[in-house]
């Protein structure tokens, strides 16, 4: 006898298995979007805050800029035009090489520098722009005639350093401290966990294949979801990487001693083992390398002996990038931009440049003579001395003349005191050595921090301790003789009551001998590390590196200022009182201006080339303000709050 199943036998088994169905799926789609959402919560914690804003047309007109070197580092091709950046203006070339339009820090640009540039289309714009990135604001936009600014609310990802393509409308940012970021202009995150944290220099490919140079940790290559680290236990020669270029399967990495060669992701040899590869570019078969002091070299890649198939061209300063540029290669120099034609055996020149009136644009002393001529100390190019402010520029710079600390003129001898990291160097005031201090004369040690006059001598500030100079001689005071701490940084004269402001502390002198020395510990100092001390009237402002500045009344009593006081650094010996002011300079948060007459402070973040405001001097009614961007001029009464 034939069986048959009844259709209602079959619905009896087929539900179960429906039901399964349905259930599994439900389970599915409830953990799908369990996932997401925990992806989407993942992702909200790690999004990084950002403002953005259209920027004024001029940020501020009451600053006069100093000519200075440009320090060129990349260029950037936007509508049919070469634009240059630099550390303080992005600059349109026309075709002759001459400038068209610049758009300088300070003025059209926030303060601050500029580090690097590219041209992209991003997700919310409908045409190409230029995209700069800057050294603490972020990110600025271009579009050829307006700027926008998009300035994450965290420091660490507005040191932005380095960026690249990566489709869709996103760009990749390498910063200082935040590792890797990726931005789609609704969204800044981590790229991955395994690129947080880092010290970016360089980036290259995109989001699914990814070279990453840093400052000291090596390279990286995130690729699939997964990333290979490279340092010099894996081949490379130094883990500070410069510059990375990719062709089809080959990635070339620079470094300050050689340039390793990967395959498909795997290191395959170092090349060129003595070069200084700053920056890197592939075309027509061979690698040409930018590199610190040797121009540019051309390396053969079609022969298997590439290390030996070499030639090199020079062609000026540092070389920063190399770029295609229609049927023509560019390299971008420090100092100069050069293009290399088809063919064509060497470099010319493409750029035609207006003579600077400033030797350098780090600079780090300023002080102006009774003649009006203005004295510009640098971090590494010695000194320039500026005849009518915008006059003849006598340069002098020497193996003691050279990181120059603080410059303080001294109208009882008509003598130049420079502070370098070499000795004490004292000039006339037309720029002529008179002498040559160091530990073999007298100094505890050869490196100066400070030079104040005290009584009829100097009181000289030092690493090792503090050395008094009078005609008697040099007598040293260290820890040994109650010094509060060896190093130290700056002093300040009044009367013949002296503070040195050091590394662990005030120490305040009378009779030539510590009477007193005010540190975290025996007062209300908040901050041991002193940075500047001047006299204002009959008390003092101590500048600290942390806590802003304070005050010290002849009682030996600290007082804090409502705006002044105040997580900040001040720059070492970045203080200058003048009869209406104290100008205060700081470590990126601006000048701080005290008017002395209301008490009240203003802080100045706009017109400045930099928000590193290293240096200040004053004359004529004028306030010259240095910073680690370049020199401007402003009238001190245009200051007022």
């Amino acid at each position: 006898m034939r069986f048959t199943r009844s259709p209602w036998f079959r619905g009896f088994w087929i539900a179960p298995i429906v039901f399964g169905l349905s259930f599994a799926t439900l389970v599915i789609v409830r953990a799908t979007r369990a996932l997401h959402q925990a992806q989407h919560d993942v992702r909200d914690e790690n999004r990084i805050r950002f403002t953005q804003r259209q920027l004024p047309v001029s940020i501020s007109s009451e600053f006069e800029f100093f000519h200075s070197p440009p320090s060129f580092q990349q260029a950037v091709l936007f509508d049919g035009h070469v634009f240059l950046v630099s550390s303080s203006a992005l600059t349109e070339l026309d075709e002759t090489g001459a400038v068209n339009r610049e758009f300088t820090s300070g003025r059209e640009l926030p303060p601050g520098k500029l580090v690097a540039g590219i041209t992209a289309t991003l997700a919310d714009a409908r045409v190409p722009e230029i995209i700069l990135a800057t050294e603490n604001a972020g990110l600025l936009t271009f579009d050829g005639h307006s700027f926008h600014q998009i300035l994450p609310e965290r420091a660490d990802a507005r040191a932005i350093t380095a960026m690249t393509r990566a489709g869709s409308g996103r760009l990749l940012l390498g910063t200082k401290k935040s590792g890797v970021l990726v931005y789609d202009s609704k969204v800044m995150v981590p790229l991955h966990p395994t690129l947080q944290s880092i010290d970016v220099t360089t980036l290259a490919g995109d989001d699914t294949d990814l070279w990453v140079g840093t400052l000291s940790a090596g390279v990286f290559h995130y690729h699939a979801g997964q990333t290979d680290h490279f340092t010099e236990a894996n081949g490379l020669p130094d883990p500070q990487v410069l510059s990375i270029v990719t062709a089809d399967d080959a990635t070339y990495v620079g470094t300050p001693v050689g340039i390793a060669v990967f395959d498909a992701g795997k290191f395959l040899r170092v090349i060129a083992p003595t070069l200084f590869a700053s920056s890197l570019l592939v075309s027509g078969g061979d690698l040409y390398v930018g590199t610190e002091d040797q121009g540019i070299v051309t390396i053969s890649l079609k022969s298997s002996r590439t290390s030996a198939n070499t030639s090199s061209m020079a062609v000026g300063a540092e070389i920063r990038q190399l770029l295609v540029v229609n049927d023509s290669i560019l390299a971008v120099g420090r100092e100069g931009v050069y293009r290399k034609m088809p063919h064509a055996a060497s470099w010319q020149p493409a750029l035609k440049l207006n003579p600077s009136v400033l030797s350098d644009r780090n600079i780090s002393a300023l002080a102006r003579d009774g003649e009006g001529h203005l004295w510009i100390g640098y971090f590494d190019r010695g000194v320039d001395i500026l005849a009518g402010d915008r006059g003849r520029t006598l340069h002098i710079e020497d193996e003691h003349v050279f990181c120059v600390n603080r410059i303080v003129l001294d109208d009882r001898s008509n003598t130049v005191n420079v502070a370098t990291a070499n000795g004490l160097v004292r000039m006339n005031q037309s720029g002529s050595v008179q002498q040559v201090l160091t530990r073999a004369d007298g100094l505890i040690a050869d490196h100066v921090t400070d030079v104040a006059l005290f009584r009829k001598g100097l009181a000289v500030a030092t690493p090792a301790g503090l050395t008094l100079i009078d005609a008697s001689g040099a007598r040293s005071l260290y820890a040994f003789q109650g010094l509060a701490n060896n190093h130290v940084y700056t002093v300040g004269v009044q009367g013949d009551e002296l503070l040195a402001g050091t590394l662990g502390g005030i120490s305040q002198l009378r009779s030539d001998s510590v009477a007193r020395n005010f540190t975290t510990t025996t007062s209300t100092l908040r901050h041991n590390w002193i940075t500047a001390i001047v006299p204002v009237g009959n008390a003092w402002m101590i500048g600290t590196y942390g806590d802003g500045v304070v005050g010290l009344d002849p009682a030996g009593t600290f007082r804090r200022f409502e705006t002044a006081s105040d997580s900040f650094e001040v720059n070492p010996n970045a203080m200058l009182v003048t009869p209406a002011h104290v100008f205060v300079g700081t470590l990126g948060r601006g000048l701080y201006v005290y008017e002395r007459e209301s008490s009240r402070w203003r802080v100045i973040d706009h017109g400045l080339p930099s928000l590193n405001v290293t240096a200040m001097a004053a004359g004529d009614g004028n306030l010259y303000i240095g910073t680690d961007n370049g020199l401007v001029r402003v009238r001190e009464h245009d200051l007022h709050p």
